[in-house]
């Protein structure tokens, strides 16, 4: 159907692409720098982040299966708080997904020089591009495919790494660095080695971990039985953060204590290096590339679809509304790949362009944490405004307004430590000046997005009204 959207994602996508946004390349390559800040407190950090993002999805589910017409969240903010959140969260959604775009492409070409050095990353990040913009441009069911594959790949490298992990402590296998064991984990300075500060700092790293874990609501409005595989995915999100995160952590170390890995190698090489097995490196060289690709391919879906709905609001230009035959936002996918092309520029002109995007991608990291907390401020105003929606939804976030507020405050204490940093303070600072740009560039589509607004409201009480009847 002409400039509609269709539901071809299955249930098995909707639960391999949210395993997929939970287990990103800040997993296998970035756990060794959080295991250095923090040392065994890591996993109570994952832990505390792990509840409070989960809450957060359920507070997310609750207001899309109130509304089967979001299709991002922008729509969301622009329901619940005003047509201008709904522009601000929609294009701030688009920056970031742009910025981690061009990183995830320039990242895919990095891994694939380790097999290829000869082949410059330029070539490399263009084919990367292409390849994704073809495979988006057929059906969100190819999306959801190869999102399949790409997320399987992840989660058979970890069950791996924590399979052989358990065997080794299970015998006590020696390594340089004495027997496998459980208490390896505490014994080297205690649960808090590096103290309170080490512990507080590393909520900044889990948080950068997670980000794409919301990507399951992009897919709401494309997914063919809605009421039943987004409570599904989002129930499952305690699961995996456990077996992901917290206990593939653990295991890794039970078997090398914790001061004695490199921040600066994945922690996840080395275990599999320690069982003998030469090409580890390759192994999890491949595997970063695959979560590159696919945070990527993620990316090209989320910010497509932002485009369609910002263009359905009125609060973008017109043209982005247009789907092909296969229910595909073609022109908005089109754009976001033209975009991520400045990466194969970027490459071509920088010798080592990784380390331009790995300064950039820390804006995207915040932005996203001000679109989340817009998404609660939502929420609060979906509870308020809608109270009969709230009291009769079957997945209901537990705590209603109460937790929300104390995950605004969780929130809050985020950008603190953000701001202390040095290293992210100067993104902190950036997000009123984007704020800024937003409301300048809004004034623009002011006048036809309150009018579309008033449209939607009133179709919204038709179809209520019709249910009711």
């Amino acid at each position: 159907m002409a400039d509609k959207l269709q539901r071809e994602l299955s249930n098995r996508h909707i639960q391999l692409i949210a395993i997929g946004g939970a287990i990103g390349t800040g997993l296998f390559l970035g756990a060794g720098a959080s295991i250095h800040l923090a040392g065994p407190s890591i996993l109570l950090t994952y832990v505390i982040v792990g509840f409070i993002l989960f809450m957060f999805m359920r507070a997310m589910g609750e207001i899309l299966l109130s509304n089967l017409g979001f299709k991002s969240f922008g729509d969301i903010a622009h329901h619940h708080i005003n047509p201008m959140a709904g522009f601000m969260v929609g294009w701030t959604y688009w920056l970031t997904w742009i910025i981690s775009g061009m990183a995830e492409v320039t990242a895919v070409a990095k891994y694939v020089s380790y097999w290829y050095p000869q082949i410059p990353n330029w070539i490399t990040a263009a084919f990367t591009i292409l390849v994704l913009v073809a495979l988006n441009l057929f059906s969100a069911k190819l999306f959801g495919e190869l999102e399949f594959w790409l997320a399987l790949i992840k989660v058979i490298t970890i069950f791996a790494l924590i399979g052989v992990g358990i065997v080794m402590v299970i015998f006590a296998m020696k390594t340089q660095y004495g027997p496998a064991k459980v208490s390896n984990i505490w014994e080297y300075g205690g649960f808090f080695p590096n103290g309170v500060s080490g512990f507080l700092m590393s909520f900044q790293m889990a948080i950068f971990s997670f980000i794409g874990i919301e990507l399951i609501g992009i897919t709401a409005g494309e997914t063919q039985n809605p009421h039943k595989t987004i409570p599904q995915a989002i129930n499952n999100v305690p699961f995996r953060i456990l077996i992901f995160y917290i206990g593939s952590l653990a295991v890794i170390m039970a078997v090398v204590p914790w001061h004695k890995l490199n921040p600066e190698e994945s922690p996840y090489v080395k275990l599999f290096g320690l069982i003998g097995i030469p090409f580890a490196a390759g192994i999890i060289n491949f595997v970063v590339l695959t979560a590159a690709a696919s945070s990527c391919n993620s990316g090209i879906f989320a910010n497509s679809r932002t485009l369609f709905g910002l263009a359905g609001r009125k609060q973008g230009p017109a043209f982005l509304h247009k789907t092909n035959k296969n229910g595909v936002p073609f022109y908005a996918i089109l754009l976001t790949c033209g975009l991520l092309s400045i990466a194969v520029v970027l490459n071509a002109i920088f010798k080592d362009a990784t380390k331009v995007f790995v300064q950039i991608t820390t804006f995207s990291t915040v932005l996203n944490i001000m679109i989340w907390t817009c998404i609660m401020i939502a929420y609060l105003g979906f509870v308020k405004r809608n109270p009969e929606l709230h009291e009769e939804s079957k997945f209901k976030m537990p705590g209603g307004k109460y937790t929300a507020y104390g995950i605004l405050v969780f929130f809050a204490f985020i950008f603190v430590v953000l701001l202390i940093n040095s290293s992210t303070r100067y993104a902190v600072l950036f997000a009123p000046v984007w704020a800024i740009i937003l409301v300048i560039m809004y004034q623009k589509y002011k006048k036809e997005s309150e009018k579309a607004k008033i449209e939607m409201d009133e179709e919204d009480r038709e179809l209520q009204n019709s249910e009711a009847e």
